[in-house]
């Protein structure tokens, strides 16, 4: 073999890798390019941090608080038995409250009830009073049988009536010789007096009465003073 065959085969296999070679070594790729760089670096500029644009919801506390004023409050067993037994308790006491009230009403309407019908039986008492103390000083010597008669039907017509009211429990308010009451009693007059305290009782112009503990009609008296 000579050196011309020598050179043949060496140089054959450099011009077969040469082409890989240069495939190796050509153009860069696209995205090494200064273009492509400079235009990544720019959309990077561009682009908004999104740390920054990222919209970041304020809290405060009021809302969660108005939130948790509205919901209602949720009661326990516990909680929600006693409630009920405070509104029996009190269902339970105006109840009591509401049956004595009508008992004493109706208590009230018994006794009382007849209070206007005597008030007006006592003008009636005061018309016989009137006319038995009107012949009372004539003697019956000055007066006919028949007047004497009708006079005794008076007297005994003004007793039965007052046992009548006494039945009610309409009794005379006692004037002479007590000591001034505004409750009881209603003055007319002030008359200086020598033997009498100042406020008492010193005449009876109208007979006061009252009914059990409640007052009809106040004596009308004359009262001495200093």
């Amino acid at each position: 073999m000579n050196n011309k065959d020598l050179d043949t085969k060496n140089v054959q296999p450099e011009e077969q890798n040469a082409p890989a070679a240069t495939r190796a070594q050509g153009t860069p790729r696209a995205e090494e390019t200064p273009i492509n760089k400079a235009s990544q670096q720019a959309t990077s500029a561009d682009a908004p941090d999104i740390a920054d644009t990222a919209e970041v919801p304020e809290t405060s506390g009021a809302p969660d608080a108005a939130d948790a004023s509205d919901k209602p409050k949720i009661l326990s067993a516990e909680e929600q038995l006693a409630a009920v037994n405070d509104q029996l308790l009190r269902a339970l006491a105006e109840l009591e409250n509401t049956r004595r009230r009508a008992e004493r009403e109706r208590s009230e309407a018994l006794k009382y009830g007849a209070m206007a019908f005597a008030r007006d039986m006592l003008s009636v008492v005061d018309n016989l009073q009137r006319a038995l103390k009107a012949v009372k000083e004539l003697t019956d010597d000055a007066l006919p049988e028949t007047a004497t008669a009708m006079l005794e039907g008076v007297a005994a017509t003004e007793r039965d009536l007052l046992t009548s009211l006494q039945r009610h429990k309409v009794t005379p308010i006692p004037a002479m010789g007590e000591k001034f009451n505004p409750n009881l009693h209603e003055a007319m007059f002030e008359t200086p007096s020598t033997d009498q305290p100042a406020g008492t009782v010193i005449e009876e112009i109208e007979t006061g009465y009252v009914m059990g503990d409640r007052l009809l009609r106040p004596a009308k008296v004359g009262i001495a003073k200093d």
